[in-house]
């Protein structure tokens, strides 16, 4: 009786056994699989961190090259302004110098200018039958010729103002008559001062009678 309860309680016994073994394979593949999701998941994180970082450093390194771009740009047009402001002041100062070069004698020239008015008025004034004045009158004429040919070769020469239209660039009106005429009406009339130009340049205005 006691031999049969030994052998039953050896039966009961073996499956218990197995079943644990069994049990703790399990447990084993279990924390193995749980053990290489865990792996996995680590290694798709760092990827995640690596991607992140090599996408922030490529930004940062774009950001970077952005800012040199622009630089860059800043340089290349203050350069630009730079060279266009020189170019200016140079061609301002080459006009400059030769303008002083072409009318570098207008202070001088300007100071004769009353001589001429001197000859001017002595041709006037030498209206006579006497030979002596004649001959007088001859060579002032000559005199005052020479000076306006040398003056000629200066750049000197007279402000027209016979049967021509009043113009401010050129005549200074000092007295409006007037005009017998509607045609003489704005023309000039008289002039009371020869008129001179340098050149170009207008170094003494013409001083006229306008008819109105």
């Amino acid at each position: 009786m006691n031999k049969n309860k030994t052998k039953n309680k050896e039966k009961v016994e073996e499956p218990n056994v197995e079943r644990v073994e069994q049990q703790e394979a399990t447990v084993e593949q279990t924390q193995e699989t749980a053990q290489e999701e865990v792996n996995e998941q680590t290694e798709k994180a760092d990827e995640n961190v690596g991607q992140n970082v090599a996408e922030e450093n490529k930004e940062s390194e774009l950001s970077v090259e952005e800012q040199l771009r622009q630089q860059l740009e800043d340089k290349q047009n203050k350069y630009l302004l730079l060279a266009a402001e020189f170019d200016n002041y140079r061609k301002r100062t080459l006009k400059e110098k030769a303008e002083i070069i072409k009318n570098g004698g207008e202070k001088t020239i300007t100071a004769i200018l009353p001589v001429l008015d001197d000859f001017e008025r002595a041709l006037a004034n030498m209206k006579s039958d006497d030979e002596a004045v004649k001959a007088l009158e001859e060579g002032v004429r000559m005199i005052h010729e020479k000076m306006m040919k040398i003056l000629a070769q200066e750049g000197v020469s007279v402000i027209e103002t016979k049967d021509k239209a009043f113009d401010t660039d050129f005549h200074e009106a000092i007295a409006l008559v007037p005009a017998s005429e509607d045609a003489q009406r704005g023309l000039i009339l008289d002039c009371v001062q020869t008129g001179y130009k340098l050149n170009d340049k207008v170094i003494r205005h013409a001083k006229v009678v306008v008819g109105q």
